[in-house]
C-alpha cells in the first residue's frame, strides 16, 4: 500500500468514526426527546383527570393565595405588562416579523418549523379548551376575563410553544455557547413569567398554566423529534434548506 493510499484509508476511518459519533449523539437526543414528550404526556393526562374530578381545587387555592402575597401596584403593573407577551395579538405580530427575518436569512426550514409549531398550538388550544370547558376563576384587580374557557391556559401554551421553539431554532444557528445558553435562559424566564402573570392576575387557575406548559412540551418535543428524523433520513439533502 502506498503512502497516499494509507493517508486515504486513515482519513476514511476518521470520517467513519466521526459519523458514528454523530449518529450516536443524534440517537441519544431522540431518546431524550421521546422520554420528555412521553413524560409530559402522562403528566398532562394525570392532571386533566384530576381537574375533571375537582381534585386540584386545594392546590389551585394555595398557589393563588401565595401569588397574592406579592400583590402591589408595581407588581400588578409589571404582570399586566408581562402578560402581553403571551397574548394572541402580540405573538401574531412577532411571529410575522420573525417569519420575514427567517425568509430574508433563507432559513426556510426554520420558518416552516415555527409555523408548524404555532399552527399546532392553535389547534391544540382550541380542541382542549372546548373539550374540558372549564369555567375561569374569579379574577383579581378587576382584570377582564377573556371570552374563552380556562383549561389549559392559552397564554402558557402559546408562549411556551413560540418562545421555546424560537430559542431552539436560534440556538441551533448560533455557534457561541454562552449566547446559546443566554437565548434559552431568556426564553425560559419569559415563559415562566407569562405563566405566573396569568395566575397573579387571577384569570387562570395554576393547574391551567401547568397544563398549558405540559401540552407545549409535548408538541414542541414532537416537532423537534420529527425534524431530527427527517434531517437524518436518507432524503436529508433535499429536506434541509
Amino acid at each position: 500500500m502506498t503512502f497516499k493510499q494509507t493517508n486515504h484509508a486513515r482519513a476514511k476511518t476518521r470520517l467513519k468514526m466521526f459519523y458514528l459519533k454523530v449518529r450516536a449523539l443524534v440517537g441519544s437526543i431522540l431518546i431524550l426527546g421521546l422520554a420528555i414528550a412521553a413524560s409530559a404526556l402522562f403528566f398532562f393526562a394525570w392532571l386533566a383527570t384530576e381537574v375533571l374530578k375537582g381534585d386540584t381545587e386545594a392546590f389551585d387555592k394555595i398557589i393563588r393565595d401565595f401569588a397574592q402575597e406579592f400583590a402591589g401596584e408595581t407588581v400588578t403593573a409589571l404582570m399586566n405588562f408581562v402578560t402581553v407577551f403571551g397574548s394572541t395579538l402580540f405573538l401574531s405580530i412577532v411571529f410575522l416579523l420573525i417569519l420575514i427575518i427567517f425568509t430574508r436569512q433563507k432559513w426556510n426550514r426554520a420558518a416552516v418549523l415555527l409555523t408548524t409549531t404555532m399552527a399546532g398550538a392553535i389547534i391544540l388550544n382550541f380542541v382542549l379548551k372546548v373539550s374540558f370547558a372549564r369555567a375561569r376563576p374569579l379574577p383579581f384587580f378587576e382584570t377582564p376575563l377573556p371570552d374563552s374557557y380556562s383549561f389549559p391556559s392559552g397564554h402558557a401554551l402559546f408562549a411556551a410553544c413560540f418562545y421555546g421553539a424560537l430559542a431552539w431554532l436560534l440556538a441551533a444557528r448560533i455557534t457561541n455557547r454562552g449566547l446559546q445558553i443566554g437565548v434559552c435562559s431568556a426564553a425560559l424566564l419569559l415563559i415562566l413569567l407569562i405563566g405566573f402573570s396569568r395566575i397573579y392576575l387571577g384569570v387562570h387557575y395554576p393547574s391551567d398554566v401547568i397544563a398549558g406548559f405540559a401540552v407545549a412540551v409535548i408538541w414542541v418535543s414532537a416537532v423537534i423529534l420529527v425534524d431530527s428524523l427527517l434531517e437524518n433520513s436518507s432524503n436529508r439533502t433535499t429536506y434541509k434548506s
